[in-house]
């Protein structure tokens, strides 16, 4: 575990070759295809062609990398993104997250992983953040954290905000993995970057994230194409839209249940 450990925290060196980013994205080709997943992307123009770029993506199922990765695809940009350090470490998981340049985040030490996410901007890289930090169980967008925000300021990129809608059809905190459920579509909506500023007040820019996002999944979620099949397939709408998925205090107590 130790050298696992050792090996996750290795730095990445951005500028070399692309050895394991290409073939997973051809890899999710063939399983799109042989799925009939289909990945509709609303808003890409949004993601700059060049340059730093902080993506800010709600968070609803264990997919969501792929899909709100998928969505700066049309900017031919590949996104690192942040991930707790738990996957780098594993045996099958690891090396590919590696492989990809994504970041890991060390919960105990916090202020190495947002370090490592500026020299990734400083490099021009997309970097990839899931401000909820952990999946959503209500599927609506959950208080944020201003880390987004403050890596937006530190290193002048803009803030993309993403949603994304659909993956937990697939798999989510709390269900059985569905990796084989066909002709489920997924939706990811990009929307008009922010500009915070140094000087700009970080809990402010982020009130304002957190609106954007939520305002993009809501949009996603009136626009979804399918419906629950009947009464038991309700469980992947949100309870405010006629879903049997936790209410926002109920996912609330299951998390804080869930840390203790």
């Amino acid at each position: 575990m130790a050298d696992q450990k050792a090996e996750a925290t290795k730095p990445i060196a951005y500028d070399g070759p692309e050895r394991v980013y290409p073939p997973v994205i051809a890899a999710a080709h063939v399983w799109f295809r042989a799925m009939g997943v289909t990945v509709t992307v609303d808003g890409a123009h949004h993601v700059p062609r060049t340059g730093p770029v902080v993506l800010a993506s709600n968070h609803v199922s264990y997919l969501d990398f792929i899909f709100a990765g998928w969505g700066a695809r049309p900017s031919k940009r590949l996104t690192r993104f942040m991930a707790k350090e738990a996957v780098f470490t594993h045996k099958i998981s690891g090396p590919l997250m590696r492989g990809m340049k994504h970041i890991p985040v060390d919960r105990d030490a916090g202020m190495g992983s947002f370090r490592e996410a500026l020299r990734a901007l400083k490099a021009g890289e997309v970097v990839g953040v899931f401000p909820e930090a952990t999946i959503s169980r209500s599927f609506t967008v959950k208080e944020i954290k201003s880390g987004a925000v403050r890596m937006a300021m530190a290193s002048k990129a803009p803030l993309v905000p993403v949603a994304v809608w659909g993956g937990q059809r697939l798999w989510t905190k709390g269900r059985p993995r569905r990796l084989l459920q066909r002709k489920v579509p997924i939706l990811v909506y990009i929307g008009e970057p922010l500009t915070p500023q140094r000087g700009d007040d970080p809990e402010a820019a982020t009130v304002e994230l957190r609106r954007r996002m939520q305002d993009l999944l809501d949009r996603a979620q009136r626009d979804y194409p399918d419906r629950p099949a009947g009464p038991d397939d309700r469980w992947w709408l949100p309870a405010h839209l006629g879903g049997t998925a936790p209410t926002p205090e109920e996912a609330a107590a299951l998390d804080a249940a869930a840390t203790h």
